[in-house]
């Protein structure tokens, strides 16, 4: 491909993803949802000013890892301490209803396959891409209200953090046992030993880059060392231990999430993946979305893959929150909050498409669940506390009168 070409490609889509984006936040919805129907529009689909390349998918490729990492960043394992065993149990009930949920879904519409089989591991997959919760709106709307710090808001927060890592760890056992020829025992034994020596070499690297950060604080090698172990730990993850580059991403960040410059990392890291690299992951989205090959099967399958999406967070969370002594209105609260879906659920699906385990076509499901989760849930949300403040002060006025 011509130099100049990818020149043009690149600013067709910086500006068009931008436009939509902000266009996107105006009408209170995620800027990544301007950002992929930036991709619909400006691809093959519609107008195709840009056709998917090998640049425009190995510049998604970073960007999709710089993501990950900087959702490690900001993993907090003080709050997640603090949680205890409440925000972990519904997170585990938030993974597994999904999961069953998604892989049951695609099962009924085409068909019960044996274990092991291609089409078996398919449905697993869509399970999968159910499980991650994206929790940016639903903070958003709690701070707006001034629930945030609410026990049932912490709970939200805390269990959706869990969640993501839950998920990522599911798709990371799904991916490996895709391979037919795969031995089992191989497959889990990477894992573990991948897992084993994240967490022995992240101690190490953790108290190495603390005393090297608390002598070095907020100079500019601090985030060019961080990006390097990223970097390390997703080339790592994927070529000795067949796990996907964004779990090793993911877990680079986690390892340095409590480091001293934990936030200006981020924040440097953010600023390459927010101008650059995370606009052509989203885009990439839109690109590669195929609607040539949608069917009314597929259409049956989206409307069911939203609503079995979402009411499996709603059902497993709110279910195993009730464990926990919350009202029933606390539980929906909770449930209602888990809804929303984002970057990891495109993340899980890119990831999916690119080892040939789905096509394009699934691509219309995950945006249609993204945009309408990240519409309903706020409505829910505010519908749901609404009638619970106005509980609380009826009683309050009750009791007054006594």
């Amino acid at each position: 491909m011509e130099t100049y070409n990818i020149l043009r490609d690149l600013a067709i889509i910086f500006i068009c993803a931008k436009g939509a984006g902000l266009l996107a936040r105006k009408c209170r919805a995620p800027m990544v949802v301007g950002e992929i129907i930036a991709g619909l529009i400006i691809g093959p689909c519609l107008l195709n000013w840009v056709t998917p390349n090998d640049f425009v998918a190995q510049m998604a490729e970073i960007g999709v890892i710089l993501i990950m990492f900087s959702a490690g960043l900001e993993t907090n394992l003080q709050e997640l301490k603090k949680s205890g065993f409440a925000a972990f149990l519904i997170a585990c009930v938030g993974v597994l209803v999904p999961l069953v949920g998604g892989s049951l879904l695609y099962m009924c519409i085409y068909g019960f396959s044996a274990f092991g089989t291609d089409e078996f591991f398919k449905a697993v997959f869509i399970g999968c891409i159910m499980t991650a919760t994206s929790v940016g709106i639903t903070v958003e709307v709690l701070k707006e209200m001034g629930k945030l710090k609410t026990r049932v808001g912490q709970t939200i927060l805390s269990a959706a953090i869990i969640d993501d890592v839950i998920g990522i760890i599911v798709l990371t056992f799904v991916l490996g046992f895709k391979d037919p020829d795969s031995n089992t025992l191989l497959v889990t034994g990477k894992i573990l030993l991948f897992l084993v020596l994240s967490l022995v070499l992240g101690i190490v690297i953790y108290k190495l880059f603390k005393f090297y950060d608390d002598r070095h604080a907020h100079t500019r090698r601090i985030p060019i060392i961080a990006i390097t172990l990223c970097f390390i730990m997703a080339f790592a993850a994927e070529k000795y231990f067949g796990i996907a580059d964004i779990t090793g991403a993911y877990i680079a960040g986690i390892i340095l999430c409590n480091v001293r410059d934990a936030e200006y990392i981020d924040r440097r890291i953010s600023i390459n993946g927010y101008m650059f690299f995370a606009p052509v992951f989203f885009v990439s989205i839109g690109l590669k979305t195929d609607f040539s090959n949608v069917d009314s099967s597929m259409i049956v399958f989206s409307i069911g893959f939203v609503i079995v999406a979402m009411l499996s967070k709603v059902i497993g969370c709110g279910l195993a929150s009730k464990c926990f002594k919350y009202s029933w209105i606390d539980c929906l609260k909770i449930g209602a909050g888990m809804m929303t879906r984002g970057e990891v659920a495109l993340i899980i699906t890119n990831k999916g498409l690119g080892l040939g385990i789905i096509d394009s076509s699934y691509f219309t499901a995950v945006i249609l669940l993204i945009i309408v989760s990240s519409i309903v849930t706020p409505v829910v949300l505010k519908l749901l506390f609404g009638k619970s403040d106005k509980g609380t002060k009826e009683a309050a006025l009750a009791t007054a009168k006594k």
